[in-house]
């Protein structure tokens, strides 16, 4: 069956990296293009970061721009997302998602906090 499972969520201080991984199995990962969505307490999800199947192109929301970098293992059926300079209001569950047209695959989600 299809699974998405992300890891390397955690507390880090302000300022600090982290650095998710998203494992999927059950398809044809080369395929879909990937995301990193999160949600904040409250707050409706918000698409972090995306890259295309083959990894020939990647964007950012803007808060995150310049500051987390999405990548991907074809061959490890992996995706990641570095994330630098990290800041309070960086805290939510990060979920991964893999998509085509029609169709959209979820990860349970990774808890990431952000607090001195």
């Amino acid at each position: 069956q299809v699974q998405l499972v992300e890891s390397g969520g955690g507390l880090v201080q302000p300022g600090g990296s982290l650095r998710l991984s998203c494992a999927a199995s059950g398809f044809t990962f080369s395929i879909y293009g990937m995301r990193w969505y999160r949600q904040a307490p409250g707050k409706e999800r918000e698409l972090v970061a995306a890259v295309t199947n083959g990894a020939e192109i990647t964007n950012y929301a803007d808060s995150v721009q310049g500051r987390f970098s999405i990548s991907r293992d074809n061959g490890k059926n992996m995706v990641h997302l570095q994330m630098n300079s990290l800041k309070p209001e960086d805290t939510a569950v990060y979920y991964c998602n893999a998509y085509r047209p029609g169709i959209a695959y979820w990860g349970q989600g990774t808890q990431v906090t952000v607090s001195s």
